[in-house]
């Protein structure tokens, strides 16, 4: 007979943890060795009673302290397997857990079921990904993609900038007007507004102000500091 499922309830609600630890003893194939009532509580069962799995709330003494609980316990114990079990499902919650190495999320609303089949797909290594947590998954692996495709563009467009575009575009950065900049650079005002015409058709913007949020959002401003060859008035 194999051996039962050492489990760690971390949990800072009594009644819930009392209910997650009777659930779980319930099933014959697992044992609850530690009912924790804060992450760092989980962190000192997961060193003293070797778990194989910890039910880790998310939320207990302080806002995500079951993140930081199980990115602490998988440093020191990568084997043991993090199943997150909480009432958040907002986006940045998710993935935050997931980048821990946690193998699974489950809802403290989902069914004592699905809670036992997390434990048990867990200790066997598998991550159940359920259709509302892949849903987000899919969203934000679209939505890194839409935003590398934005950065590789913006990097090549700064890379195919003319000398004197590049410092129109530096000074824009730095807030200055565009008189200003003419002023600055001893042009004809008409002549820097043609300038910016050329460089906002290549953004394929239609104001000065979206391109500068737009570098500034994708932090790519060192690149106009990058020394230069000679260039045109």
């Amino acid at each position: 007979m194999s051996k039962p499922i050492r489990v760690v309830i971390a949990e800072d609600l009594d009644v819930l943890r009392d209910h997650f630890g009777e659930l779980v003893d319930g099933e014959a194939d697992m044992e609850v060795v530690g009912l924790a009532a804060s992450g760092k509580q989980a962190v000192q069962f997961a060193l003293e009673k070797a778990p194989d799995v910890i039910l880790m709330d998310i939320e207990m003494e302080v806002k995500h302290a079951g993140i930081a609980a199980a990115q602490t316990v998988l440093e020191q114990s990568p084997r043991i397997r993090i199943v997150f079990l909480t009432v958040h499902e907002d986006d940045e919650t998710v993935f935050n857990a997931f980048e821990t190495g946690a193998v699974d999320y489950v809802l403290k609303t989902s069914s004592s079921e699905e809670i036992i089949a997390a434990i048990r797909s867990a200790h066997q290594g598998i991550s159940q990904i359920r259709p509302e947590i892949a849903y987000k998954v899919k969203n934000e692996f679209a939505r890194i993609r839409k935003n590398q495709a934005i950065l590789f563009d913006a990097t090549l467009i700064l890379s195919q900038l003319t000398p004197t575009e590049t410092e129109i575009l530096d000074l824009l950065m730095k807030e200055m007007k565009i008189g200003e900049i003419a002023k600055h650079r001893q042009v004809e005002l008409s002549t820097i507004k043609s300038q910016i015409n050329v460089i906002l058709k290549k953004f394929k913007k239609k104001r000065t102000k979206e391109v500068v949020a737009l570098l500034r959002q994708l932090n790519v401003t060192p690149l106009l500091y990058k020394p230069r060859g000679g260039g045109e008035r």
